[in-house]
């Protein structure tokens, strides 16, 4: 008998080492101990001042170089017909429990930061995690770009290609168009119509989906080594006990 207890003791703490090193290579191969992504903060992103021709500041690298060329094409015209400015910029996620219209109201007033800067400028900022957009004007461009406005550029005209598989090139294109429009007094094109389809049969899985079944498939593995590593010292528990 105290022979086999001796052989279960040296079975059992190789195996359990071995077992427990199984176990932490899943978990990081699964990325349970990833890392969280750095936030986006409002110093990193360059300084601009009013008069500084930089349209397009595109921290998240969402966009080409083409709709770059664009934008800032279109927005360079804009100001030097109506001396209004416009100003996008991108950001890759937001720190924890700020929201990008708090971002976006920090990062105005830092780069204009008294109300005669203020007057004139547009910022536009999207975060490229959450697809949210935020949008912050002055008082000399409200009269033209009201709220209501404000709000259906960032929310319709920004988000239907954003919800259309990300299209974050139509998005700012189709933004600094509209934004234009009304900044140089011409009607509101309004938002554009988006037209519903039903989802038609698909064989593949969505995100949610993908997620679910790892997560399930992360819980039988776990629970797999945890018997795995639970009964064998059980047995020499048991063993040890025996006399």
């Amino acid at each position: 008998m105290s022979y086999i207890r001796s052989a279960l003791v040296d079975l059992a703490s190789p195996l359990k080492n071995r077992l427990l090193l199984s176990l932490v290579t899943i978990a990081i191969s699964m990325g349970m101990f990833a890392l969280p992504a750095q936030a986006t903060a409002v110093y990193e992103i360059p300084v601009v001042s009013a008069g500084v021709p930089t349209w397009v500041v595109d921290k998240a690298e969402v966009l080409s170089l083409s709709t770059k060329g664009t934008v800032r094409g279109t927005l360079e015209e804009l100001a030097k017909q109506t001396g209004k400015e416009v100003r996008f910029v991108t950001i890759h996620r937001l720190d924890y429990g700020d929201t990008i219209q708090a971002f976006t109201d920090k990062l105005f007033k830092k780069w204009f930061a008294t109300a005669a800067a203020q007057a004139s400028q547009t910022l536009i900022v999207l975060d490229n995690v959450t697809n949210t957009i935020g949008i912050q004007t002055g008082t000399q461009v409200k009269p033209l770009l009201t709220d209501a406005i404000a709000t259906s550029i960032t929310t319709e005209t920004m988000q239907a290609p954003l919800r259309n598989g990300n299209k974050y090139n139509q998005a700012f294109i189709a933004g600094a168009d509209r934004l234009v429009a009304v900044l140089s007094g011409q009607a509101d094109p309004g938002p554009p119509v988006v037209i519903s389809t039903p989802e038609v049969g698909r064989t593949y899985l969505k995100a949610e989906e993908t997620e679910a079944n790892r997560t399930n498939f992360l819980v039988i593995v776990i629970g797999l080594l945890v018997i795995a590593t639970v009964i064998p010292m059980a047995t020499w528990w048991w063993y040890q006990n025996q006399s």
